[in-house]
């Protein structure tokens, strides 16, 4: 049982990569390539100064030889972190390397850049993909969606586009299925001393002669034992448990904030609600309003008709006041023509008494009256 060093520490991992040998094992496994000669470029992208996230990265010119026997240049962009970090943190590196001019093929004079394969080495787990090593390659297809084949790969394609291999080192339980599996063991987190996380209690029996997993083994060894880089991990965990507490306190405060927000909601929820009640009691009150204001209308109308209908009949009370004093002057009128009838009628009475006194006959007296023989004989009876 062999105390190696944790690659998963960045001082560790750098420590590692840093042998050309072990860098070709451990990018030939993950490239499933034929690896001729691999060296790490001048420009090291590690985190010399500490930012809100751990990302290493290391860049790398690897000569590939081909399935046809040819051989090729290659760029490797290494990218590892401990903790879940933004994408868009990658995407930035990735794009700055699109951006070198050193990365285009010197002798190509249409500008072609060297194919690029990013891989990212993760110490947290994405999503729920179980696959400990993700392999993303893209692929060429026509509009109906059929693969083409035909002239790729070409190196205008590859100028734009790379391919990418995710590790998650969280997914990997110890199962040796394949030449990668074996190299990637020395990830392996489930193997961590109890006493110290900075180092990994690794079996290697079972690679006794395996020529290149050895010089692995033997630069963790190394690491293990080196002060500095057993103070770099010591940093390192000082680093990450500041970053930790920071990332605790900011959940905290963003669990505190979002219990604020669904209050705030609520209050808000609640005002809106009593906006809203208010709003229909004031429709309510409008609404009423209009049917005072209606019924107003209405009383003015009707007390409008009332006192036209009172003036009608104040007219008709002063038409039946001036017929009742026409009336009374007829009657009037008549009572003097009765009582001329009347005093007309003792007249005419006393006329014929005298003569028939004077022996005249009722019917000589009607003729000569030129009367009826009745009127005649109503005056003599009255």
């Amino acid at each position: 049982m062999l105390t190696i060093a944790n690659p998963i520490y960045d001082s560790v991992f750098k420590f590692l990569m840093e042998d050309t040998r072990v860098a070709r094992t451990i990018l030939s496994a993950l490239l499933k390539m034929d690896i001729l000669e691999v060296r790490m470029r001048p420009h090291e992208y590690s985190n010399s100064q500490r930012d809100t996230l751990s990302m290493f990265r290391i860049d790398f010119g690897a000569t590939v030889r081909n399935s046809d026997g040819s051989q090729q240049m290659i760029l490797i962009e290494v990218q590892k972190t401990w903790l879940e970090t933004e994408t868009l943190r990658f995407r930035q590196y990735l794009g700055a390397q699109y951006q070198r001019k050193d990365n285009i093929i010197a002798e190509c004079k249409e500008g072609y850049a060297m194919p690029m394969v990013a891989v990212y080495i993760l110490g947290h787990k994405v999503g729920d993909i179980e696959e400990p090593v993700l392999y993303v390659q893209h692929e060429a297809y026509d509009y109906n969606e059929n693969r083409v084949t035909k002239g790729l790969p070409n190196p205008f394609v590859d100028s734009l586009t790379h391919n990418s291999i995710i590790v998650q080192i969280p997914r990997l339980h110890g199962q040796i299925n394949n030449r990668l599996d074996k190299v990637l063991s020395v990830f392996d987190q489930t193997l961590h001393a109890e006493e110290s996380e900075h180092f990994l209690n690794y079996d290697d029996s079972p690679y006794g002669d395996d020529d290149e997993l050895q010089p692995i083994l033997h630069r963790l060894l190394m690491a293990a034992a080196d002060a500095d880089t057993r103070q770099d991990m010591n940093v390192e965990d000082e680093y990450y448990s500041i970053i930790e507490k920071r990332d605790t306190d900011i959940m905290i405060k963003d669990k505190q904030l979002a219990e604020k927000t669904v209050l705030l909601q609520q209050k808000d929820e609640q005002l809106s609600q009593k906006d809203e009640q208010l709003s229909q009691k004031d429709e309510q009150l409008s609404q009423k309003d209009e049917q005072l204001s209606q019924k107003d209308e209405q009383l003015s109308q009707k007390d409008e008709q009332l006192s036209q209908k009172d003036e009608q009949l104040s007219q008709k009370d002063e038409q039946l006041s001036q017929k009742d004093q026409q009336l009374s002057q007829k009657d009037e009128q008549l009572s003097q023509k009765d009582e001329q009838l009347s005093q007309k009628d003792e007249q005419l009475r006393r006329s014929v008494q005298l003569l028939l006194k004077a022996g005249l006959s009722i019917e000589t007296i009607a003729e000569d009256m030129n009367m009826p023989i009745e009127h005649i004989q109503q005056l003599v009876q009255s």
